[in-house]
């Protein structure tokens, strides 16, 4: 505890005292992102260091898993956060990004980890299409490290497919206001990886930048 409260002195005397005109602004009118950003709660994470942005530029939503249940299925936060997201704040993009080394895709292939832990087992079952994914169409991946990668990306896209069963997103979509991002960051190397529909990998940004030249966005899924 005394680590975060001497992070919060240090903010109060380095941070705001420089940027205070900053948090000002954003406390004088309504926010405005440019993203709803889904990652993992992962401690390893830190979404607004990676985009490089400030405060008010991404919305974010986190859990374990960077899981988005289907609407309907589940009374929780991720169904408000990304509505409100959509329908109030008019994002125009949504990022899901998955991660390295993420503990809750180990413990979606390995549910002896997780046997313990009811609560989290009832929460990876939003997560059943990748595992069954992995379980049937990986068969002849064998090394451990590659099939948790595998899960991972694997993951990112059938939470994108439950993203697009949420009404506010499915509106958004058919009006061509919202575009859809999957993305993995390979931590450990600083890496971020976006999929690519045209090759249906996924592809560092540095990749598709050279094979798009002049292209400024990212495709969208």
């Amino acid at each position: 505890m005394q680590t975060l409260v001497s992070g919060i002195h240090e903010f109060q005397r380095s941070v705001f005292s420089q940027q205070r005109r900053l948090f000002e602004k954003l406390a004088e009118g309504q926010q405005k992102p440019q993203a709803l950003f889904i990652t993992c709660s992962d401690s390893r994470i830190n979404p607004n260091l990676l985009t490089q942005t400030d405060p008010g530029e991404i919305f974010i939503l986190r859990n374990a898993g960077n899981i988005i249940p289907p609407y309907g299925a589940l009374s929780g936060g991720e169904a408000g956060t990304i509505e409100y997201a959509v329908s109030v704040l008019k994002v125009r993009e949504i990022v899901v990004c998955g991660h390295s080394h993420c503990g809750a895709m180990a413990g979606l292939l390995n549910p002896e980890a997780v046997a313990e832990l009811p609560a989290v087992r009832s929460w990876l079952a939003y997560a059943e299409t990748t595992r069954r994914i992995i379980a049937e169409n990986y068969k002849h991946m064998t090394d451990p490290v590659a099939r948790l990668t595998a899960t991972i990306e694997e993951n990112v896209l059938v939470q994108l497919e439950h993203l697009r069963t949420h009404p506010a997103v499915a509106a958004a979509l058919s009006r061509h206001e919202l575009t859809l991002h999957g993305w993995v960051y390979k931590f450990e190397a600083g890496q971020v990886f976006s999929y690519d529909p045209e090759s249906g990998q996924f592809l560092s940004l540095d990749e598709q930048a050279d094979a798009t030249p002049g292209r400024k966005e990212l495709p969208s899924i």
